[in-house]
């Protein structure tokens, strides 16, 4: 290195050779934008943010586009730069989602039915070269080349569960992620469990594949909310008690913990509260039966929604948190925990390892059996929860959101050498 000449990274020199003309225009839509989406919001609003704060360092056009309510409104909270403009696309309307699903039904009616869909005519209108689809669900497939989130697949690993299969709901994921997922220019997944089911189920190519780990949700990076007494005293809440935030789907699996619970009492002697946050997703009824059933009205307690800052409250105040969920690869809850020094017992599905590793300890989520014995030792095992509290600070850490966008940064750049090969307008 010369004396007196500081290094400039590979790309940004890179980029300086690359005349105006060929630098990429970027569209990032974000869908399903609500708070009450749970952690599919709290994803894409950390990510949105985390963009929105690095997006100045870079090169190029960028456009967030979003149909949610007061979308605008909330991207000119965060104060863009002037290199990221926003458009409001209108909601989704009836004729959109017909177009939308005839042509995921079949090759040859997508190419008889010429009508774009709503994202493909703003792609075009804003004559973007690439589109990033943040949210992890199905979106249109658009002739821009564009970039896929997928959280799961669990529909192809677990198509017993009503909320995967009933009412034609398997049929119609089945055929959006084939479509959706064997066009994208890439497709980023969060652990090596993710990128296995991709290239299993849709045969796209790993080289085509990325794994970008979910971030730590910013809220409980940055702590703020209720204390552990301020929840216990409006709750009603004992000293020690396990804590499951997750909403009432039946792959959830509240009623294994329910099980477990029995073990505690009659093989461990051990009679915990368990507290349950989340919204009824329709089984929350038969949950509530469960309870009375088994006799357990006295320790399960039922908070429903809870507002953010005394989520983080119940973190703090938990003896552990008791991830019960069938589903993965990757979920927030656990990374929440880490965050603000809650203990994590979590269920041992495809994908945990990756992401948890030393810092949760893993049981058979479908044995109440095993799931009480490692419930019992964390409980009783003070040197071993405060390393798993050391080891879960240190992870969460790990994982931010702006490396996350930085991950996406590195791929854009790499399309961005394909890109320029033929004109915007075709």
């Amino acid at each position: 290195m010369l004396s007196g000449v500081s290094p400039i990274p590979y790309a940004a020199w890179a980029r300086r050779l690359v005349p105006d003309n060929l630098l990429m225009r970027t569209g990032l839509f974000l869908g399903g934008f609500s708070p009450d989406v749970g952690g599919g919001y709290t994803f894409q609003d950390d990510v949105c943010r985390a963009f929105v704060k690095l997006v100045h360092e870079r090169e190029g056009g960028f456009h967030m586009l979003g149909d949610a309510p007061g979308f605008t409104d909330y991207i000119a909270s965060l104060r863009p730069p002037p290199n990221l403009q926003t458009i409001a696309l209108r909601p989704a309307g009836r004729l959109d989602r017909i177009i939308e699903g005839v042509k995921n039904a079949s090759p040859l009616l997508k190419k008889i039915i010429k009508n774009p869909g709503r994202i493909a005519r703003v792609a075009t209108k804003a004559r973007l070269d690439c589109l990033w689809y943040v949210g992890g669900g199905c979106y249109e497939v658009t002739e821009t080349p564009y970039i896929a989130t997928v959280w799961d697949l669990q529909h192809r690993l677990q198509p017993w569960f009503p909320e995967m299969s009933a009412g034609g709901i398997w049929d119609s994921r089945e055929l959006t992620h084939r479509n959706f997922l064997q066009r994208a220019s890439y497709v980023i997944v969060g652990t090596e469990a993710g990128r296995d089911e991709v290239r299993l189920f849709y045969q796209v190519p790993d080289a085509r594949i990325r794994i970008l780990p979910h971030p730590t949700p910013r809220f409980a990076l940055e702590g703020a909310g209720s204390s552990a007494e301020e929840v216990r005293e409006k709750f009603g809440l004992q000293n020690d008690y396990l804590l499951y935030p997750a909403q009432f789907w039946p792959h959830k699996n509240h009623v294994n913990l329910l099980l477990a619970l029995k073990h505690l009492r009659e093989r461990h002697g051990m009679q915990p509260a368990l507290v349950l946050v989340g919204s009824d997703k329709g089984n929350q009824g038969y949950v509530r039966r469960l309870v009375e059933e088994y006799g357990l009205s006295e320790q399960v307690f039922f908070l429903g929604f809870v507002e953010q800052s005394d989520l983080v409250g119940l973190y703090r105040g938990a003896q552990m948190m008791v991830y019960a969920s069938l589903c993965g690869p990757e979920n927030l809850p656990p990374l929440e925990a880490f965050a603000l020094g809650c203990v994590v017992a979590a269920a041992d599905v495809a994908g945990a390892q990756q992401q948890l590793g030393e810092a949760a300890i893993l049981f058979d989520p479908t044995n109440p059996a095993d799931m009480a014995d490692k419930i019992a030792r964390l409980s009783l095992d003070r040197d071993l929860r405060a390393s798993l509290r050391d080891r879960g600070l240190a992870r969460a850490r790990y994982w931010t959101a702006e490396g996350f966008v930085r991950g996406v940064f590195s791929l854009l750049d790499e399309f961005a050498a394909i890109r320029r090969c033929w004109p915007t307008e075709q």
